[in-house]
């Protein structure tokens, strides 16, 4: 489904990525952790055209997304929720809702998405800027799923939300990966991570060092420690 190989991204001399390779299947729920300053954040930023890369090759479904312009990557199928949401706060939740979608709503996919997270519907004439940090994390993923997508991408939706909002959004994540949706997942929580991903991708220096199922990975605690600075 989602590919890349060899990816490179240069900012000004800093060479973010280097050679990055990582897959997400169709249906999958992969995670790609690290710690801060590693250029996960841009990865997801080069998948969705939003930074440029010098070299490597991205294809989802077959399609290089070299050939396509930042606003045409969500209608080929990829859902994006950046680190710190990116709702519109002036716009009541339903026109958040809304931002992306051509003609007239569809009613069915309008009750799934209030399915998966009630309390918007109860929110729907309210500006986003009155929302919680949970509750505008949980439109952010709303506002994907009315695009339809293939796959959602993932930027630390569980930062800065109440610890009894994130079991909800876990939850919530999982039950959108059951439908089909593919799901790539950058987060801090590791927790969440292996919970959610049975395969995770971790990075170091702009580039991938491990790449495993996260059973493995559990019982590995020496390679979590030396690349996430983590005990388990």
């Amino acid at each position: 489904m989602l590919s890349l190989k060899g990816v490179n991204v240069h900012i000004g001399k800093l060479h973010i990525l280097q050679g990055v390779n990582l897959d997400v299947k169709e249906g999958e729920s992969a995670a790609l952790l690290g710690r801060n300053g590693v250029g996960k954040t841009t990865t997801l930023r080069a998948i969705m055209g939003l930074v440029a890369k010098s070299a490597g090759a991205i294809e989802f479904n077959g399609t290089d997304l070299a050939t396509c312009q930042p606003h045409e990557i969500p209608r080929k199928g990829i859902g994006y929720v950046p680190q710190g949401r990116g709702i519109f706060p002036g716009l009541t939740v339903l026109e958040n809702l809304c931002i992306g979608v051509t003609g007239k709503p569809d009613a069915q996919l309008e009750e799934y998405v209030f399915t998966c997270f009630p309390r918007l519907k109860e929110r729907l004439k309210q500006q986003g800027s009155t929302l919680s940090g949970g509750e505008q994390q949980m439109l952010a993923i709303a506002r994907c799923l009315m695009m339809r997508p293939k796959l959602i991408i993932l930027d630390e939706p569980t930062e800065g939300i109440m610890p009894r909002l994130v079991s909800q959004i876990r939850r919530e994540i999982h039950r959108i990966n059951q439908t089909g949706i593919s799901i790539l997942l950058v987060e801090q929580n590791l927790e969440t991570a292996l919970k959610l991903c049975p395969r995770i991708f971790l990075m170091e220096k702009g580039t991938i060092v491990y790449s495993g199922a996260a059973q493995e990975l559990k019982t590995q605690p020496e390679i979590v420690h030396r690349y996430l600075g983590l005990s388990m």
